[in-house]
């Protein structure tokens, strides 16, 4: 029987398929954006228009593009397809696009408001005193990735990631920070992905990783259930109640 926790409206939610210990894996790969924290800034996002103007000379918009659960190389080139910028123009200035966006994100680091999401520097320092290794895995490039994980302060507590500078596709960057977590743990490694999107369960489930969804970013318990993660939570912090060893009497039948 599934474990739920399920009360009063905008009470804690936590869902986990029965034999799934959470917190027992070897390994973790956290999506930044939504899942670690959250943006109350647009200089990420300002940045993709800005360096498309300024290396190439056309204009393009964000507006009508999912921008959650996609990928920075994912979004640029949906953008500028948008914006009808030839192929071949893109394709010989996408580094120097991506460069610029890197070096836009860098200079305006001390203007990012950030916000951590509720329980995750708990949550990381269970996880890190379990003996896990963690990491993250997320859409950003790995300059702008990197540079929210320390603004936010959680730097410390990662010790690899993998990015979207050479993945467009989310599923390639989760299998390639899954080899990387294997390198560092041993081939044989549980991994385990963290996130807060459909996208996230979707890359997960096709590398055959287990996955845990919290409803921290856009999507609720209810839409983000509907894929079958192994765990989906409220939110990290709900999900802290439910560390190994505290439910192993409750809703087992």
């Amino acid at each position: 029987m599934e474990i739920q926790i399920h009360q009063t409206a905008n009470s804690p939610e936590i869902h986990i398929v029965p034999g799934f210990v959470w917190d027992a894996q070897d390994a973790y790969l956290f999506d930044i954006d939504g899942t670690l924290l959250r943006s109350r800034d647009r200089v990420h996002v300002d940045s993709f228009a800005a360096s498309v103007q300024r290396i190439t000379g056309f204009e393009v918009t964000l507006a009508g593009i999912v921008l959650h659960g996609s990928t920075d190389t994912a979004i640029l080139r949906e953008a500028c397809h948008q914006a009808g910028i030839p192929p071949d123009v893109l394709e010989s200035r996408t580094a120097a696009i991506l460069e610029a966006m890197c070096a836009s994100v860098a200079e305006q680091r001390h203007s990012m408001d950030l916000v951590r999401m509720p329980g995750v520097e708990d949550a990381l320092r269970h996880l890190a005193d379990r003996g896990a290794l963690l990491g993250v895995a997320t859409g950003n490039l790995e300059i702008i990735g990197w540079i929210k994980v320390e603004q936010a302060g959680l730097r410390e507590w990662f010790r690899f990631g993998g990015f979207s500078d050479q993945f467009p596709v989310r599923s390639e960057l989760i299998a390639h920070a899954a080899v990387k977590a294997r390198e560092l743990a041993g081939p044989l490694a549980r991994v385990c992905v963290v996130g807060d999107t459909p996208r996230d369960i979707e890359a997960a489930q096709a590398n055959a990783l287990p996955v845990i969804a919290v409803a921290t970013g856009r999507y609720t318990v209810a839409e983000l259930l509907a894929f079958h993660p192994e765990v989906c939570a409220t939110s990290l912090a709900d999900l802290l109640t439910h560390t190994h060893g505290t439910h192993t009497q409750e809703g087992h039948e």
